[in-house]
């Protein structure tokens, strides 16, 4: 029996009405046990909806954290979806957690509930982007800590290095700092400084890259803090877009290869984002997410939680 992926029933704009068709998803049709963590009586009431009463089990939680929570405020709400659900994830009562709640919430409340791994200053999100070559790069941090010193973002890189030979099958990843130019020394201090660390840390470093080698497969970790990686993110989910309906509008190609071109950037496509640097998995879906998207967020905390991850071995 697989170990059950803790799953935060009140997180995400939708709540349960998502949240709980998602992990009744993720058990019917991916064999992925959930266990649902909120308030019992309104989880309950979904589970009626889809005659599911009793199929998963339910850990009550008497407090939801706000979307609009950004950070350490959550820590607060000891009785949170959030709170409860890291807890029982960092006491091996559940192989993962997942979470389409607040981001910094979600990460205030992991390295409470959960912890770091050793040497770990700052956890990191993660998540693969499909490139032109090569089958994907992780781009990290995707959004976790937007003010990270230098040596944190040195931690991100070693911390990506780890997830692409983990999850991607790399055994030796070539990793990239995101800057203004690919020169070495061009950049603003942050960028500058960590550049000088990751030159002497024990990983394969390209140098700089730039903005338009992201989608490039350039790298096969793109670095940089999580202000920046995650306004590159949704620009790239934006782009594709627009850059898809005008293909679309124009007629140059068949709605069936748009789709399978769309597929690859679908957040239901890859789940979530994958929070390192813990000592457990964690996976943070979006907001919005609808029901399939909780889904797959459940089937790739599994899978993470399977791999024993370099990403939550110490870092130097």
């Amino acid at each position: 029996m697989n170990s059950p992926v803790v799953l935060d029933a009140m997180g995400g704009d939708h709540g349960p009405v998502a949240t709980v068709d998602g992990a009744l998803l993720a058990w019917r049709e991916h064999g992925v046990p959930v266990v649902l963590v909120g308030a019992s009586d309104v989880i309950d009431a979904e589970l009626r909806k889809h005659r599911a009463l009793g199929e998963l089990p339910v850990a009550h939680a008497d407090e939801a954290v706000p979307m609009a929570e950004r950070g350490a405020g959550a820590a607060a709400l000891t009785r949170s979806s959030l709170a409860v659900g890291c807890a029982l994830a960092g006491r091996g009562e559940g192989g993962a957690f997942v979470t389409a709640g607040s981001t910094g919430a979600a990460v205030s409340c992991a390295v409470r509930g959960i912890g770091r791994a050793p040497g770990v200053l700052r956890p990191a999100l993660a998540v693969v982007l499909p490139a032109l070559r090569g089958g994907g790069s992780v781009l990290v941090d995707a959004g976790a800590t937007a003010d990270p010193s230098p040596a944190m973002v040195a931690q991100f890189a070693m911390l990506g290095a780890g997830y692409a030979r983990a999850v991607l099958g790399r055994p030796d990843p070539l990793v990239g700092l995101l800057s203004i130019g690919a020169e070495p020394g061009k950049g603003n201090r942050l960028t500058r400084r960590a550049e000088e660390l990751l030159a002497g840390l024990p990983l394969r470093f390209h140098g700089n890259i730039e903005g338009h080698d992201v989608l490039a497969g350039v790298v096969d970790v793109i670095v940089t803090d999580g202000f920046t990686g995650n306004v590159l993110l949704k620009n790239v989910e934006g782009c594709v877009r627009t850059t898809l309906a005008m293909v679309a509008e124009a007629g140059v190609a068949s709605p069936e290869r748009l789709a399978e071109v769309a597929r690859r950037y679908d957040p239901e496509t890859h789940g979530g984002a994958a929070l390192l640097g813990l000592r457990g998995t964690v996976v943070v879906a979006h907001g919005s997410s609808p029901p399939a998207t909780i889904a797959r967020a459940c089937v790739v905390a599994r899978d993470l939680a399977r791999h024993d991850s370099t990403a939550r071995e110490p870092v130097p």
